[in-house]
């Protein structure tokens, strides 16, 4: 293996772990959040140059896209960990198998999206009750998105891949080339040739396309551990069980959750366009603190992945608390400047005052209480590390996803004010956070048991 390569990757097995749990978070949340600013290029240059409706209409569509692409990314983070696990075992045959597996059943999803997509954008747009005004625009959006699906997927496995050797960096790199392209061509659309919410769909579609085109080629280029041969595709059916087995509970966690949501986005509709333009705004801080989180969590799959399957259960739970701890830190510090300076944040996506109004109330109500989500989202990519993916699954949904439904159908119209909309997110979290918390103990002193 070459200097260059070697850099990339990080031995997770031996040595300290803090500095390679940073190392390996720090550029993956990098990359999240990047990417997330570009997407919010869309919701900024819609909001100030097409308008209101435009920018509802783009912010109408978050949980939809969630919900819709949840179960395969779901699979992704399988993938992850069923590579982890071989490299903790050296096994170097079996991830050739598992790599092509995953770069195969990503292209399928991606083609199954599309269809599905232009099948149910506009049903379920009119179900969660997006504003006449719009729903058209909202239609549009989703389904010229959705066309980029097989680029979305190749990129979300192309990295997964990489993460399972510590690799985080590249894929960074990646998104500051293409995200730079995501927001010169909104521009150049949206402003020039004055086609709003096409305009945006179709850059993210042009930059998800070059994402997905420098992901294959890095791994057609890296060593024999990882190489990818895009002649030489097939699927390893051992190697796709074990991904569904991992896989497929997140997958499904993330589906239900992204439903919950959707159930949530009905609620805040029925405020009308300037709430909904003014949450669309305040979601896009949540989502940067989020994935901070989600670094987190995913260096713990990683790093707990390899190690467990090596035996390393003092430095399974060791990971776990640094992962902790360095998240909460993090997003601490995000929280804060979010909420101090509220206004100012959400101006930066519109200049509607009552859009406004209601963007710094979500973002008091729900970004001030952040860090809650940290014990259940890194303490089940620990679980998940471990081989255990059903229990944070199963948790997650009765504690989130359906505490939000139940909530949104019983309190909510008893309550009815945008406010008490909102309280359901930290709600929901506590309870979720206390199962989650209680499970991993649980299920720690069994599967660590033999240590002394």
């Amino acid at each position: 293996m070459s200097d260059t390569k070697k850099k990339n990757q990080i031995d997770m097995l031996n040595g300290p772990t803090l500095r390679k749990i940073l190392l390996f978070a720090l550029p993956l949340a990098a990359s999240s959040i990047l990417q997330q600013l570009f997407n919010s290029a869309d919701y900024a240059v819609v909001g100030r140059f097409a308008g209101s409706e435009a920018l509802a209409a783009v912010g109408a569509n978050s949980s939809v896209i969630n919900l819709l692409i949840g179960l395969f990314v779901g699979l992704s983070i399988g993938a992850n960990v069923v590579i982890a696990n071989y490299i903790g075992q050296q096994k170097k045959d079996k991830v050739k198998d598992a790599v092509h597996t995953s770069i195969a059943v990503s292209i399928i999803s991606g083609i199954f999206l599309i269809g599905v997509g232009f099948v149910a954008a506009r049903p379920i747009l009119v179900f969660i009750d997006t504003p006449p005004d719009v729903l058209e625009l909202a239609v549009i959006y989703l389904k010229v998105y959705f066309a980029g699906m097989p680029f979305i997927m190749v990129y979300n496995f192309g990295s997964a891949i990489l993460r399972s050797v510590g690799d985080t960096k590249r894929p960074l790199y990646c998104l500051i080339a293409t995200g730079f392209v995501n927001v010169a061509l909104n521009l150049i659309f949206v402003i020039i040739f004055e086609m709003s919410v096409v305009g945006v769909a179709l850059a993210t579609l042009i930059a998800n396309a070059l994402s997905a085109i420098i992901i294959v080629y890095l791994l057609v280029k890296e060593d024999e551990l990882i190489r990818l041969d895009i002649r030489n595709l097939y699927i390893n059916k051992a190697d796709l069980i074990k991904m569904i087995k991992i896989g497929l509970p997140a997958g499904i966690q993330g589906v239900v959750f992204s439903l919950s949501n959707v159930c949530i986005q009905s609620g805040i509709n029925s405020f009308g366009t300037n709430a909904v333009a003014g949450s669309a705004a305040a979601f896009n801080y949540e989502i940067y603190t989020y994935y901070v989180d989600n670094a987190f969590c995913q260096a713990a799959v990683t790093f707990i992945g390899q190690n467990y399957a090596a035996g390393k259960y003092e430095r399974c739970r060791r990971i776990f608390k640094e992962c902790m701890i360095c998240g909460m830190i993090i997003m601490g510090v995000m929280i804060t400047v979010f909420c101090v300076f509220n206004e100012f944040f959400v101006g930066i996506y519109t200049t509607d005052p009552l859009d406004i109004k209601y963007g710094v109330i979500r973002l008091l109500r729900v970004e001030s209480l952040g860090l809650l989500p940290c014990f259940f989202e890194i303490t089940s990519g620990a679980l998940r590390g471990m081989g255990n993916s059903m229990s944070p699954a199963v948790l997650t949904i009765l504690g989130t996803c359906v505490l939000r439904v139940v909530w949104v159908y019983t309190i909510f119209p008893i309550f009815n004010s945008y406010e008490m909309l909102l309280t359901v997110y930290p709600v929901t979290w506590i309870v979720t956070g206390i199962l989650m918390m209680s499970a991993y103990f649980i299920i720690t002193r069994k599967k660590y048991k033999t240590v002394s």
